[in-house]
């Protein structure tokens, strides 16, 4: 299997500089490129190619193409905020889909054979079933999901007309930070449950805000399927391995553990490592959240050589706390 060189749009976020260090652990050679709108600079590993710019800029984008000799794009740069998402939706179609479409249109014109994207559950909306299948309807009810899924629509046609396939992995809830401690969620406005419930846990946050308690689940909060971050990287690193071996076929696939919690069972998690119950408020429901969404992942398994190395909401909210305590820590050092 031929080693491409690798540019990772939004390489300086949660996601994508989490990415960023399991491409480099397996030998990957590496480029970041990300407007620091959302991501933090020092979280891209020392010797990492870093161009700060947005995906929208041409120009910078080509250069880097022609200059590294890229042959693979991880695409996770975009707007990921539900309910901001159907208060701006302009915005999010202009950032995760006109902008996808002019990052597509570069590869395509700078010879890059594979693309693999950040994609997400939301494109389901609010499925009839679950676990959900790849195969179920895609009906997403907020705009985050819809653009997201026009992306996606956009690399399955182009794929038929230029030679280069495509990956789209579609997350169900990340969380939890890297294991030694070299990245995590740095929390420009995260909306991520177990991020805020870590803030709240180190003094950070007053409280954690559970946004309704009258949905169609045991305990009436939202159920959702919380994948650890760095399991979520070496998928992605495993699924740019299988997208290389086998250049006439694209993958799209559901990433999740086939397990889902509730709001409460989780911050029940996060009260059993602290020994001191965050304080929780009760609030009313937000638009665009389903009541549950939880990954079928038998083709993620039976796919790609990938079996989860961090599964478990102790070991991913212990993850997410140690890297909340570094954060204070440093704060605190100023």
């Amino acid at each position: 299997m031929s080693k491409v060189p690798v540019l990772v749009t939004g390489g300086a976020g949660y996601i994508g500089s989490h990415a960023v260090l399991a491409l480099k652990d397996a030998g990957w050679h590496v480029a970041v490129i990300d407007d620091l709108s959302t991501g933090t600079r020092e979280v891209v590993p020392e010797g990492v190619p870093f161009y700060h710019g947005s995906i929208a800029e041409r120009v910078l984008v080509d250069s880097i193409i022609d200059e590294l000799k890229i042959g693979a794009i991880m695409h996770f740069a975009g707007s990921i905020v539900v309910p901001e998402s159907v208060e701006k939706p302009l915005d999010y179609y202009s950032n995760n889909t006109v902008a996808s479409h002019g990052l597509v249109e570069a590869a395509v014109d700078g010879g890059v054979k594979h693309i693999l994207f950040s994609s997400t559950a939301a494109v389901y909306g609010a499925p009839e079933r679950v676990p959900i299948e790849e195969e179920d309807a895609k009906l997403p009810i907020n705009p985050y999901g819809a653009s997201k899924l026009m992306t996606e629509r956009m690399l399955s046609d182009a794929s038929v007309a230029h030679p280069f396939n495509y990956g789209a992995l579609r997350y169900f809830n990340v969380a939890g930070a890297d294991p030694k401690g070299r990245s995590g969620q740095i929390g420009k406005g995260s909306t991520h449950l177990i991020k805020i419930a870590a803030e709240a846990a180190v003094g950070k946050r007053p409280h954690v805000s559970v946004y309704g308690t009258d949905y169609p689940t045991p305990d009436g909060t939202c159920i959702r399927d919380y994948i650890h971050v760095s399991d979520l990287a070496a998928a992605h690193v495993a699924a740019l391995e299988w997208l290389t071996g086998h250049p006439d076929d694209n993958l799209v696939m559901n990433c999740g553990y086939g397990k889902g919690l509730s709001v409460l069972e989780v911050l029940d998690a996060v009260d059993r490592h602290t020994n001191m119950p965050v304080k929780r408020v009760m609030e009313g429901r937000r638009s665009g959240d389903p009541p549950e969404l939880v990954a079928a992942n038998a083709k993620l398994l039976e796919t790609l050589d990938w079996r989860p190395e961090y599964a478990g909401i102790d070991r991913i909210v212990g993850d997410a706390l140690e890297w909340e305590r570094k954060l204070a820590e440093r704060n605190a050092r100023g």
